[in-house]
């Protein structure tokens, strides 16, 4: 029945496009140009409460693209964090016109008929950071259980003395329905099982006030001052989890993150958290770019995605894994600010001025 209702809306936008005569004016939204061409990309992103996606990916994305492929044009939409609603943008793009797909992936399992029934109309797909199911052609993305160790190692190596088996640590992890999170889970706990004892572990659904929720609710549960460490599995959760330290007088645990946010870089200078991941976005989105390229030229893409994973829906994936970077204070002038992520002073504002001359940043 689902299917009936997204096919008669696919039908109604293309006679609307159609009656309207010119498909340029209803794109100015996307940021494309005309569509249906045969040199047509989508990029499909899963939300705008991440940083990242719209600040890095997108326009990292776009100018590659235009690089490689002078005539070629991005069709552009975000899922706002719904999966019905990445769904609806699949099949939009497919009736563009659009070839090939890079889709960063809401809720990897519940995209799955909407990848296949694209491919069944000749798109090529490409998932991007997150494992989409379905029969996708390519995959870029990080070592995402190489992420989830190098955040374990660091939260240990900032608990020092207090890493122990029985010093009990606070896991708050990404959402279910994104495959990394359980590859993050996965890594972390490799590091983590047998030297610390993980006392609470709940899900914070990728959202800063969830995550403070449930901070909220192990510092009741075990008692603020029987916490040795945190573990957040990204930065956005870390920002909610470090305000509810901070109201329980425990602003200087060991605290995890991922994505070296902004915020979270100078949570980390001025010492309310203690590490994060970078994960380069520029070369993630170069990659996913000359994938999609090439496809979009019918070339083959096994020999610039050399890797394989398999997904949860059994597909066997053409693979490209980049390698992510531990970040504490001793080396944020030799990662993100190195490579232009962000300046010293976008980092050093006066409210962190004090905190970025004592860490060596000024």
């Amino acid at each position: 029945m689902r299917r009936v209702v997204i096919g008669a809306t696919a039908v109604s936008m293309a006679l609307s496009i159609a009656a309207c005569g010119k498909a340029g004016d209803s794109d100015k939204e996307s940021g494309g140009e005309s569509s249906g061409g045969s040199k047509s990309i989508g990029l499909l992103l899963p939300d705008n409460v991440t940083a990242r996606y719209e600040k890095f990916d997108k326009p990292y994305f776009e100018a590659k693209v235009k690089e490689l492929c002078s005539d070629c044009t991005v069709e552009y939409a975000n899922a706002a964090a719904d999966p019905n609603k990445q769904a609806q943008q699949v099949s939009t793009m497919v009736t563009k016109g659009v070839k090939v797909i890079v889709i960063s992936a809401q809720d990897s399992a519940a995209i799955k008929s909407s990848v296949k029934a694209a491919v069944d109309k000749g798109v090529k797909v490409v998932a991007y950071d997150r494992l989409a199911q379905g029969p996708v052609s390519a995959y870029v993305s990080f070592d995402n259980v190489k992420v989830g160790e190098l955040q374990g190692e660091a939260l240990l190596k900032a608990m020092g003395s207090k890493a122990n088996p029985k010093a009990n640590v606070v896991m708050i992890n990404g959402d279910d329905a994104d495959p990394n999170a359980a590859q993050f889970k996965q890594g972390a706990h490799k590091a983590l099982d047998g030297k610390v004892k993980i006392a609470y572990e709940q899900s914070g659904l990728w959202k800063d006030t969830v995550a403070a929720e449930k901070m909220s609710a192990a510092i009741t549960q075990l008692g603020k001052s029987n916490i040795a460490g945190v573990y957040s599995a990204n930065d956005g959760m870390a920002g909610g989890i470090a305000n509810t330290l901070k109201g329980a007088g425990l602003s200087d645990l060991p605290l995890t993150g991922q994505d070296a946010e902004l915020a979270a870089i100078q949570r980390i200078v001025a010492g309310t958290q203690t590490s994060t991941v970078y994960k380069a976005y520029k070369p993630e989105a170069d990659t996913a770019a000359e994938l999609a390229v090439a496809l979009l030229q019918g070339k083959d893409v096994k020999s610039m995605a050399t890797d394989e994973q398999t997904s949860a829906s059994g597909d066997k994936v053409p693979s490209k894994l980049l390698v992510p970077v531990s970040v504490t204070k001793d080396n944020i002038k030799d990662t993100v600010v190195k490579d232009g992520l962000y300046t010293v002073a976008q980092i050093c504002t006066a409210q962190y001025a004090a905190a970025c001359k004592a860490a060596g940043l000024q």
